[in-house]
């Protein structure tokens, strides 16, 4: 499904996207390790095991880039000049191996652009939840998008 070209979003869009996505260890694990992030937490089943949290607790770098990828296909697939930032990104509940999140997104600004006739800006505000209805990501992101063909 492709994405929507500026002129076709309003502020109060909403998405629930259809894509939802368990997360595994090995999800975790390789963005542990491809980012070079050893921290225990993450990696360590025992310092885990100690830890508050009693387990391993997903790379929150993780959780960011589910989130954004996910929303793609519906927001900016085949319309995105840039992304132009990520703004408030917070985890307000943490992630566990196991934990299915689904991703909902909202328009929260839509402003022309200043230097590109041809395009303009949309600010999504993007939440992803986990399967007990509990959000565990938020972050606000701003994207150039093309203006429709004429």
């Amino acid at each position: 499904m492709p994405g929507r070209y500026f002129d076709e979003w309003q502020v109060g869009d909403r998405i629930e996207h259809a894509v939802t996505r368990t997360v595994t260890e090995t999800d975790n694990l390789l963005i542990s390790t491809l980012t070079h992030n050893v921290q225990p937490l993450h990696l360590d089943a025992e310092a885990a095991k100690d830890s508050e949290f009693g387990q391993i607790l997903v790379n929150s770098c993780f959780t960011f880039s589910l989130t954004v990828g996910i929303s793609v296909a519906d927001t900016t697939l085949g319309t995105l000049v840039a992304n132009l930032g990520f703004d408030e990104v917070k985890f307000p509940k943490s992630v566990f191996c196991g934990d299915t999140l689904r991703i909902e997104s909202e328009v929260i600004a839509v402003r022309e652009s200043g230097s590109r006739p041809t395009a303009g800006i949309v600010t999504w505000e993007h939440r992803a939840i986990n399967q007990r209805g509990e959000v565990v990501c938020t972050m606000k992101r701003s994207a150039l998008l093309h203006k429709s063909p004429a």
